[in-house]
């Protein structure tokens, strides 16, 4: 085990951990913001699942992996209305109502990818390639760990701050937290607390289908169903591990995206240890960062309650 800790190897484990990373932070910042906002929201899988599916269908039929991700924004946007009607207007149970959209959304993109391909070969794409930053690239050990990425992956660097900020420095930020902690007092104030969550939920989707059709674009050229591979549910961990707070969330991420790393890296050298060991790694990660981290929890306190008006 010790011998992928050392020289090339290592950085090949960082720069694989940066990868893995990527996808969960654009959909765990987006999962932040709506949870901050009241919702449980934990159809996080099935709304990655949905954003795979469409950004492959639209790559592999035009080419184009920007379209692809725009497109399978917008869907993702599309879809979380089923979300925002079934638990703002009906106030249905949260927990339940993202589980039944999962397995929905498990069962909807198996059929819409038998259908594309209509029982030829699926057809291939070309994604997202690596874009190395000048002289940055250069660096020893951090040139290729941290700047020899995706030119998105630059950019989810970026997303923990920009939610930061307009969590904690913005007013609109604030309404959102409000929404998570009293909807009440924003509600006397004469806000509207039902568009302010579905505002939450549609980004949280958004940023979520972003996820899914970055690790698409970026890592596949060919759709699989079990693309996803649980990693909608660590995003949801990430945040409880991460006690809701922006910036250890990313530590939480950086964390399991190690763990991944390093079960994919011991498999290629041929450590003889099973790999399902490394599978519940991150989960046991979580539950020793859940038992540290959370002395004071930062949870909101409306969170996963309907808001009635009285």
């Amino acid at each position: 085990m010790l011998e992928l800790l050392q020289g090339p190897l290592l950085i090949s484990l960082l720069a694989a951990m940066v990868r893995i990373a990527t996808p969960l932070l654009f959909s765990a910042m987006g999962e932040l913001v709506t949870q901050r906002a009241g919702i449980w929201n934990i159809a996080v899988e099935g709304t990655m699942l949905i954003g795979a599916i469409v950004a492959y269908m639209v790559a592999s039929t035009t080419g184009s992996p920007w379209l692809a991700l725009a497109i399978a924004i917008l869907a993702c946007a599309a879809s979380s209305l089923i979300m925002s009607f079934v638990t703002i207007v009906l106030k249905a149970e949260q927990f339940v109502a993202g589980l039944a959209l999962n397995l929905l959304a498990s069962g909807v993109t198996l059929f819409w990818f038998q259908a594309y391909i209509g029982g030829r070969e699926a057809p291939t794409f070309i994604g997202f390639d690596q874009v190395p930053i000048p002289y940055l690239s250069d660096i020893p050990i951090l040139g290729p760990v941290l700047f020899s990425q995706r030119l998105l992956t630059y950019v989810s660097f970026l997303v923990p701050i920009l939610v930061w900020f307009f969590l904690y420095r913005t007013k609109y930020g604030l309404e959102v937290r409000c929404v998570g902690e009293n909807p009440k007092a924003l509600d006397v104030k004469g806000l509207h607390v039902g568009l302010r969550q579905c505002l939450a939920i549609m980004f949280g989707s958004m940023m979520s289908g972003f996820g899914g059709a970055f690790l698409m674009l970026g890592y596949s050229d060919k759709f699989v169903p079990d693309l996803i591979a649980g990693r909608g549910w660590l995003v949801v961990v990430a945040i409880i591990a991460g006690n809701w707070m922006p910036f250890r969330i990313v530590g939480a991420i950086f964390i399991f995206a190690f763990l991944e790393a390093l079960g994919i890296h011991a498999q290629v050298v041929g450590i003889p240890v099973p790999h399902q060991l490394f599978l519940v790694l991150p989960y046991v990660a979580s539950l020793v960062l859940l038992a540290g981290l959370r002395s004071r929890t930062h949870q909101p306190v409306a969170l996963g309650i309907p808001y009635n008006r009285e």
